[in-house]
């Protein structure tokens, strides 16, 4: 029996890794709470832009990139996890 929590942030990891092209790194070296941007794994503006397409098309929900809160769901996998699913149950 797997945890759907868990389950979804490892699909965000390998969403992150194959949508951005990170091929020296697996999705275990990603950790949920780890800072996406900068000082974390590194990502970029335009890491942010594909991440975000990517997101929208693999769960089927729309993000809406100038809402003020949209950079604080892409802050971790965590964060991301519970945007997905907030905004699949709407």
């Amino acid at each position: 029996m797997s945890d759907p929590q868990h389950s979804l942030n490892h699909d965000i990891k390998q969403l992150i890794i194959e949508a951005l092209g990170l091929e020296d790194i697996s999705a275990q070296d990603i950790d949920d709470e780890q800072t996406l941007f900068g000082e974390g794994l590194g990502l970029d503006s335009v890491d942010a832009l594909e991440l975000g397409l990517a997101i929208q098309k693999r769960f089927g929900i729309k993000i809406d990139a100038d809402a003020k809160d949209t950079r604080n769901h892409f802050t971790s996998v965590a964060s991301l996890a519970a945007f997905v699913t907030a905004k699949q149950a709407a």
